[in-house]
């Protein structure tokens, strides 16, 4: 299943006159019953949503007020996700007469045409504000709040990426969640500028056009439309008249075949980095340790030690961090054992969360072998990388529909595949590439195969924040002072700060640690909150040992942050 949460605006889209009909919340039911998760994402206030809305506790969360407050109708939980609005800028609009006036715990709104007097008066205050139109409404918001933000926290909370996400809107204010969202619907009556930016536009209107989206995801996951979503596309490499070659990222499988030292790891690689840009994440099985290198990746295990699965399963849970499971602590003849106990936990949470979207098997001969009892039918969305196609698992080659032959004869190395997996015997135009191509041929097209230039990694394309990382915050920094104030070690930047924590006594590590003062020290210094909100992930968890808690906070400071060494 490829869509597993709907986001869903509420009025003109989900409700028609401000309420939800009865065929409408059976829809819901219906999506509910499906495993499929809801979010409902509306600029109303939450108070007044829920005054009119009847259906909430089908939501696994509520974003309210444009993204400025989220809500769990289970636990009835409140978050806010900005502060609340100046005192002053609320008391100068009263005073300028404007009317209507709604307040809410962030957002400040009002109609048109009072748009006017709401920017003058943010100007004049010298507010760091924004001014959001929905139809006639105005809203006042702190700067970088929006559907899409509250959306992808929502999605955070369910272990999701807006890979996952279905969303359907009608209006201005929906833009931001509905492009946040892999596939994007129009209801009938939305406005032009959303029609212009969805897949598709519903045949219903508001309430009629979420029941036929929710049937059609029922009934085909959405199958038809994958052609449309081309800006999904990743890039593979482009043609010899320099037209890009793109590679939807959902239901193809890739094999990456050619001789030892001939390039198949760093194509891999550039692809990688590419999956990452585009938040796909990956997780790579790295049996000789060639990606430990490769800063988008978090490595677990080196050559004294193996890489556990609970290790491997708990970087993956943050859906920004990509994992590298280092297999050389494992012996050859032990690899394809540990691999088989590895992929129901993979496959398991790709049911689950859709994630990790790719998963890189290198050396996969040695891997999934031929004669191998415990191959599994199909591995969806996997790239293999192999010398010997021969070696490989029957049933990995009939699932290949891309094949990018790396090396001097590209022509040869597809023939060795056509064997391999008993199809015809492909020819190839382009049999003496240069260095900078490789053969690529979609199996399944009818498309013979052709030359294809290599896009080079960039391996050093990772966040880098020098002014936290290496710099100093001075009277903001940490500092580890453990339960009886034994300590008082300052760690002025993210580098000391790891480097305390390397060596700090387990009391004083555990101490911070469930208090949350590393989350709190790292969203209020650092400023940073998808770095903040995966270290209290970590905090919250009372499954793990101090020395795996650090891994990991030093991990997920590591993946958003180059570090000196």
């Amino acid at each position: 299943m490829r869509y597993l949460a709907l986001a869903t605006d509420y009025d003109n889209t989900l409700a028609a006159d401000g309420r939800v009909g009865g065929a409408t919340r059976g829809a819901l039911e219906r999506l509910r019953a499906s495993g499929r998760r809801a979010i409902l994402v509306t600029g109303r206030r939450l108070d007044d949503l829920l005054r009119i809305c009847e259906c909430s506790e089908l939501f696994d969360y509520v974003v309210a007020e444009n993204g400025a407050l989220l809500y769990e109708p289970q636990s009835h939980d409140i978050t806010l996700l900005a502060e609340p609005p100046p005192e002053e800028f609320v008391a100068a609009l009263r005073r300028r007469g404007v009317q209507p006036l709604e307040i809410g715990r962030v957002i400040v709104a009002t109609h048109a045409p009072q748009e006017t007097q709401v920017l003058e008066t943010i100007r004049e205050l010298g507010l760091e504000l924004q001014v959001i139109f929905n139809r006639d409404s105005v809203m006042a918001l702190p700067a970088g709040v929006n559907k899409a933000s509250g959306t992808k926290l929502a999605l955070r909370n369910l272990g999701m990426s807006p890979h996952e996400l279905v969303a359907i809107g009608d209006a201005e204010n929906d833009h931001s969640f509905m492009r946040l969202a892999e596939c994007s619907v129009a209801v009938a009556n939305a406005v032009d500028s959303i029609k212009a930016i969805a897949a598709f536009t519903t045949a219903g209107g508001a309430g009629d056009g979420v029941i036929e989206l929710i049937d059609t995801l029922i009934a085909n996951d959405l199958g038809p439309v994958d052609a449309l979503l081309t800006r999904r596309h990743v890039a593979l490499g482009t043609r010899p008249d320099g037209t890009t070659v793109w590679l939807p990222p959902y239901g193809n499988n890739l094999l990456v075949v050619g001789p030892s030292g001939s390039g198949k790891s760093t194509f891999a690689t550039g692809l990688i980095e590419r999956f990452a840009e585009d938040l796909y994440q990956v997780c790579v099985i790295d049996p000789e340790g060639d990606y430990v290198n490769l800063q988008k990746l978090v490595t677990i295990g080196d050559t004294p030690r193996a890489p556990s699965v609970a290790e491997i399963m708990a970087v993956l849970r943050d859906p920004d961090v990509h994992a590298n499971a280092n297999l050389l602590g494992i012996a050859l003849a032990d690899r394809p054992g540990y691999f088989a106990g590895l992929l129901p936990h993979l496959r398991s949470m790709r049911v689950r969360t859709g994630r990790p979207h790719w998963l890189v098997v290198d050396e996969a001969h040695h891997l999934l072998p031929r004669l191998w009892g415990h191959v599994p039918q199909r591995l969806n969305e996997s790239i293999f990388l192999t010398v010997h196609p021969d070696r490989l698992a029957p049933s990995i080659l009939e699932c290949i529909e891309v094949v990018i032959a790396v090396g001097a004869a590209p022509d040869k190395t597809l023939r060795e595949f056509a064997a391999a997996s008993e199809r015809p015997a492909p020819e190839f135009t382009g049999a003496h590439a240069d260095k900078d191509q490789v053969g690529c041929w979609f199996v399944r097209s009818g498309e013979a195969p052709f030359a294809m230039r290599v896009i080079p990694g960039q391996a050093e394309r990772i966040r880098h924040y020098r002014k936290y990382a290496e710099g100093d915050v001075r009277y903001n920094s940490f500092y580890f002072r453990g339960p009886i104030g034994r300590h008082n070690l300052k760690a002025q930047n993210l580098n000391v700060f790891c480097q305390i924590a390397e060596g700090i006594g387990e009391e004083t590590w555990i101490f911070h640690l469930r208090r949350h003062d590393y989350s709190r020290w790292m969203r209020d210094v650092i400023k940073n909150q998808e770095l903040a909100a995966a270290v209290e992930d970590i905090e919250k968890r009372g499954d793990l040992t101090p020395a795996q808690s650090r891994a990991l906070v030093r991990a997920a400071v590591e993946t958003r942050y180059t570090l000196p060494e």
